[in-house]
């Protein structure tokens, strides 16, 4: 189920268990996990990108290994807030994957998490070499511990 909002995404989770997040790139995929309580997100792997079937079954079984119960996709809008080309594959793997999965999918505004990740990674005088290896599921744990941040004052509100 792909919920347009992270309130409706929101509305349709258990009050317990992890989340994935993930940040889509042409090349690889980005995988963070939550905590059940969803206080703190943390980078995970990254997935090197083969085709989707191949991609959503690594994806699939990393979710069920840790009985994750929500997933929520970095979307790359541009800087002006409109969607572009990689907004629509974006929502195109949210399509297929729902299809896989009952789990449901949110989304999280993904502008600037590479940037944030290549920062943190600098700062903690990561090398070049190690910064490429990570860079992904960085970028997925800034994109969900944005979204876990933002459920819990949606929760705090309800």
């Amino acid at each position: 189920m792909i919920c347009e909002t992270l309130a409706d995404f929101a509305a349709v989770l258990p009050r317990a268990g992890g989340l994935a997040g993930l940040d889509l790139g042409t090349k690889t995929i980005g995988f963070a996990v939550s905590d059940g309580l969803r206080q703190v997100a943390s980078p995970l792997t990254t997935i090197r990108r083969e085709k989707f079937t191949l991609d959503a079954a690594a994806l699939l079984r990393l979710v069920a290994e840790r009985e994750l119960k929500g997933i929520i996709l970095g979307l790359p809008l541009n800087m002006d807030g409109s969607e572009g080309p990689r907004c629509q594959s974006t929502r195109a793997f949210a399509r297929n994957l729902s299809r896989l999965t009952d789990l449901p999918i949110g989304y999280w505004d993904e502008r600037l998490s590479t940037v944030a990740a290549e920062r943190a990674l600098l700062e903690a005088d990561t090398s070049r070499k190690r910064r490429a290896e990570v860079i992904d599921h960085v970028a997925a744990g800034y994109i969900l511990q944005g979204a876990l941040d933002r459920l819990r004052n949606i929760a705090g509100a309800a």
